[in-house]
């Protein structure tokens, strides 16, 4: 698939994500995520910076995270929060949806797992639903597959994916690794996208003999 395909499922994640979070009431927004330390409305923010942020942005932030760059991206969130209403970042989000600006250092799949993840990231603590579409969703999860930035290769070292509500599998596995020494791991795109970026909570919708083991990674 083309950037300017990857592009227009990114622009329409985008604008469902600024309709989610429109539909959400006050307590909603100040509710917790699956990010550890992050509010809903810290999330939203997140999500206006990947248009917005500069090299000299970046620099000053990672000096001042002293290269964390969770932190950084933290710092990032919670103060675009505080400096913004839930209403100004819905339309952040959707002012920027189309642009193919990226952060320093991602490619042009990033943004759209972004998007995706975070929506989980958002909907599920909240308990309201929000499918992945699943031509995104695949092309997210080769993406993150191949990823160490995402830390799947070790982490689903020697696994091979296998969907349960889409004709897709795939995997990293590992050098050397034989036929012998592969082990399945089986659920909806959704939960192997989260556990592939390093969330538990898609856990509990998978199966298969890798599952231990890729529990014990998280």
């Amino acid at each position: 698939m083309d950037d300017r395909a990857v592009l227009a499922l990114t622009t329409a994640e985008r604008l469902s994500l600024a309709d989610f979070f429109e539909s959400l009431t006050a307590a909603e927004w100040q509710a917790d995520s699956l990010c550890a330390g992050w509010t809903v409305h810290d999330v939203a923010a997140h999500m206006t910076l990947s248009t917005r942020t500069t090299v000299p942005m970046v620099i000053k932030g990672a000096i001042r995270a002293r290269g964390s760059f969770d932190r950084m991206e933290l710092t990032f969130a919670t103060e675009r929060a505080a400096r913004f209403s839930p209403a100004e970042l819905v339309a952040q989000l959707r002012e920027t949806a189309t642009s193919a600006h990226r952060t320093l250092g991602a490619g042009i799949v990033d943004p759209l797992l972004d998007a995706l993840v975070h929506g989980q990231d958002v909907a599920r603590p909240l308990g309201r639903p929000r499918p992945m579409p699943a031509e995104s969703a695949v092309i997210a999860l080769e993406h993150v597959l191949k990823s160490k930035f995402y830390g799947a290769p070790r982490r689903l070292r020697a696994t091979r994916l296998v969907a349960t509500d889409h004709p897709w599998s795939g995997g990293v596995g590992h050098q050397g690794a034989g036929n012998a020494d592969v082990q399945e791991l089986h659920g909806p795109l959704a939960d192997l996208i989260l556990t592939a970026t390093g969330r538990p909570a898609g856990l509990a919708n998978l199966s298969g003999a890798a599952l231990p083991q890729v529990t014990a990674a998280l």
